[in-house]
């Protein structure tokens, strides 16, 4: 069953190809606690102690490595239904 047309299933492989590379990268480099992202991680501007900012961006990487991981996993599934349409548009054009 065709929902999209031959050129818009193309757009949608690619852009899944690069989401999940994107989002794969980015989610390890947040597992590994890269300091190049801490600007965007949800801190706040001042803590008492050190022990508190060293708690609160553990828990702020894990959580947006998480989230890029589940985006890339949406991304999967995004380039599934892309070469699935990819592929129904191809049988039908032969």
């Amino acid at each position: 069953m065709q929902i999209c047309g031959p050129k818009l299933s193309l757009c949608g492989l690619i852009l899944s190809v690069w989401g999940i590379i994107q989002l794969t990268l980015m989610g390890i480099f947040y597992y590994v606690h890269s300091v190049a992202l801490i600007e965007d991680l949800p801190l706040k501007h001042t803590y008492e102690r050190p022990s508190d900012f060293y708690t609160d961006a553990d828990k702020a990487y894990s959580q947006n490595a998480l989230n890029c991981w589940i985006a890339a996993c949406i991304y999967v599934l995004t380039l599934v239904v892309s070469g699935q349409q990819f592929y129904a548009n191809s049988r039908t054009t032969a």
